[in-house]
């Protein structure tokens, strides 16, 4: 018991150690990586950064003929690229879902056959409080080779949600046959004003979400969705979304401009951040009596 206890504290070089196979295999590891991250599910970590802590050791199959040779090799620059990856690619609220991030990545190198991921948060308690997983490559389940899907991105400002012959827009839109996310602004309504910054993002942003809530209710077809996973399966099932920003854009790395939001600026940073195969503007023909003028290109 005594054994067990202090190896499950100890550095997962040892637990690699101890739990290894009859194959033989090397080890390569990356000890006390200190990195300061924007990481966490409750509001008081949103906004700052904290030291996170990584330590990784990585199972690799031997190779035939090292020879000194260090394109046989598997770096110690694939531990550390995939941390950066990961964390440069969205803000995540869980250490479990950063760990097994950071195993897939390492895992997509074909030398890399066992990982062991611990990450610690050293702020966050007068210890070190953390996760540590192991992932096989054996166990991988397989990623299925898909095309990426691009999708058209469409703005409607606050008037041409409201007009008349939106749904014969939405039809003309629809029959270009490409997945169809629209984007929205904040409405005519003035929003309530907050005296910190954080707290005028929140609101700014969810006038928006409450906009898409009213092009929704106008065309059953509309769906609300916030988040990658739900917006990757709409796309995929050509259903017409209704983009709610609030949880991409608070959880981007690299996020856009908010302290005077434009709604337009937001839309394109959005369709760059999908890899939109076109950007629209609908906007109000004054002259249409109530219809919506031509779609333009933003």
């Amino acid at each position: 018991m005594i054994s067990d206890i202090r190896l499950a504290f100890a550095h997962p070089s040892e637990r690699a150690e101890a739990t290894a196979g009859s194959e033989l295999r090397d080890r390569i590891s990356l000890r006390d990586h200190i990195r300061e991250v924007e990481i966490g599910a409750f509001q008081a970590e949103r906004g700052s950064t904290q030291r996170i802590c990584f330590n990784v050791v990585v199972e690799v199959r031997l190779p035939d003929g090292l020879d000194d040779d260090v394109d046989k090799i598997l770096s110690y620059d694939t531990i550390t690229e995939a941390i950066d990856r990961e964390l440069s690619a969205e803000r995540l609220n869980l250490l479990e879902t950063l760990a097994e991030r950071v195993a897939e990545d390492i895992l997509a190198d074909p030398r890399a056959a066992r990982v062991f991921v611990r990450i610690e948060k050293l702020d966050r308690g007068p210890g070190a409080l953390g996760v540590e997983i192991v992932r096989d490559r054996e166990a991988l389940k397989p990623v299925p080779d898909e095309d990426v899907v691009r999708p058209l991105i469409v703005y409607l400002d606050a008037t041409a949600i409201h007009m008349c012959n939106l749904s014969a827009v939405l039809d003309e839109l629809s029959a270009q046959d490409k997945p169809l996310i629209l984007c929205v602004g904040q409405g005519a309504q003035p929003v309530p004003k907050a005296d910190h910054p954080a707290a005028q993002r929140r609101i700014d942003l969810l006038a928006i979400e409450q906009q898409a809530w009213v092009l929704a209710g106008r065309d059953k077809r509309c769906v609300v969705v916030a988040t990658r996973t739900e917006l990757d399966w709409s796309m995929k099932n050509n259903q017409i979304s209704v983009w709610a920003p609030s949880k991409i854009v608070l959880d981007a790395t690299d996020g856009p401009d908010l302290s005077q939001l434009d709604d337009k600026a937001l839309t394109a940073w959005f369709a760059q951040e999908f890899s939109a195969i076109g950007l629209l503007d609908v906007t109000l023909d004054e002259d249409a009596h109530g219809q919506i003028g031509p779609v333009r290109l933003l």
